[in-house]
């Protein structure tokens, strides 16, 4: 029996999270849950899950749940504080670290410094301060486990190689829903346009990044840090059809992929349940119904956000991570109609112009750079000229 605390279980990782732990009862039970603000929901997966403590972003919305929990055994906290108790509770032997965004950061590395096994579904832990995220894992002698699908592709695909035979890592990509929207038409696309993702069922925040490729740039800083490899041994190939997940590329010539249905409980499934494997639900694939997998190379000029990520990989130290806070104020600023689509890597590009980058040595540093981003872009969305 595996003890979890789930960080974000009302989002679409941890939703598919508790899918899988609901299907193997005997082998996961979850001590601890956290959510943002769809408290409905919450209150229904702490009925049925049965969590020991359960807390919520904003420290405001503990009387509403308690509400909703009422007559329910749980301790009912929130905020930051209530975030890094669901993340060390004592029992919790692995922490599914699925909250969207910067937010992660605090309540992850809190988990790893109670010695904690993390399920990482959370991109921003890495790209905003993946150096001091894999300096913790190895002082804290805790392992970490990759939930994204691309991140679970390579590292099925290293299991038993050595790190020094890797070649390169090709990271795949659906393109989005505007793989073959031209780009003059980019302007006028709509939100829901840019929600309409062909091949994945994600959240709203991520599936923008999808349609601006800025996921793959997380993805390659990911990478960059998961796997020890150097960034100029990271490729990102477009692959409409979402079956090879990605692949690695060794010294010999030879290439180790990883195929399956796009479905994200299989990888959830195998980071639960690593070394061992688990029966999940998704659908088999059968690669007879196909008239064939492609391949090409990404158009930086239309997928902007891409190109933007691997100008702050080179740029390094804080870079990534105030690329990152701007990403994701652009947008919500498009979610909320604030701005258009094609604003999202202008705003990026601008309060990346405006930075200077320098080195982070703590977590309070990477949350420093982290505001600073956040408030430059919102600057730059109000229409401020940035200083």
């Amino acid at each position: 029996m595996k003890h979890l605390s789930i960080l974000g279980s009302t989002g679409s990782i941890g939703v598919s999270t508790l899918e899988i732990v609901a299907a193997y009862p005997d082998r996961f039970r979850v001590i601890a849950m956290t959510a943002g603000r769809n408290l409905d929901l919450f209150a229904r997966q702490i009925r049925q899950f049965s969590p020991r403590i359960a807390a919520v972003a904003s420290a405001q919305d503990i009387p509403r749940l308690k509400e909703l929990c009422s007559g329910i055994k749980v301790e009912i906290t929130g905020g930051v504080e209530g975030l890094i108790a669901a993340a060390t509770a004592d029992e919790s032997e692995m922490v599914v670290a699925a909250i969207v965004g910067a937010a992660g950061l605090v309540p992850t590395a809190a988990a790893i410094k109670a010695g904690k096994d993390i399920a990482l579904a959370n991109k921003e832990t890495l790209v905003t301060a993946g150096h001091l995220f894999m300096e913790m894992i190895t002082e804290y002698g805790v392992k970490l486990y990759p939930v994204d699908s691309e991140h679970s592709a390579v590292f099925q695909s290293i299991e038993g190689h050595r790190s020094e035979d890797i070649g390169k890592i090709i990271l795949t990509a659906s393109g989005g829903p505007f793989l073959n929207t031209p780009t003059a038409q980019l302007a006028s696309v709509t939100v829901q346009d840019a929600l309409n993702h062909p091949n994945w069922s994600m959240g709203r925040k991520i599936t923008i990044d999808s349609a601006t490729m800025m996921n793959k740039g997380l993805e390659v800083l990911e990478a960059r840090w998961l796997f020890d490899v150097p960034v100029e041994k990271i490729d990102v190939n477009i692959h409409p059809q979402s079956i090879i997940h990605s692949m690695v590329e060794y010294i010999d010539g030879c290439v180790i992929a990883q195929l399956g249905t796009p479905d994200m409980k299989a990888p959830i499934a195998y980071a639960l349940s690593y070394p061992e494997r688990v029966a999940t639900g998704v659908k088999t694939l059968d690669l007879t119904t196909f008239s064939g997998l492609t391949f090409h190379k990404p158009d930086l000029i239309k997928f902007r956000c891409l190109g933007l990520a691997y100008q702050a990989i080179k740029a390094g130290e804080s870079m990534p991570a105030v690329m990152n806070a701007a990403n994701e104020i652009a947008v919500e600023a498009f979610l909320e109609g604030r701005i258009r689509f094609l604003q999202i890597p202008e705003i990026i590009e601008r309060t990346m112009d405006a930075h200077q980058a320098h080195d982070l040595k703590t977590i309070e540093e990477v949350l420093l750079s982290d505001r600073w981003g956040r408030d430059k872009a919102r600057e730059i969305c109000r229409g401020g000229t940035p200083s």
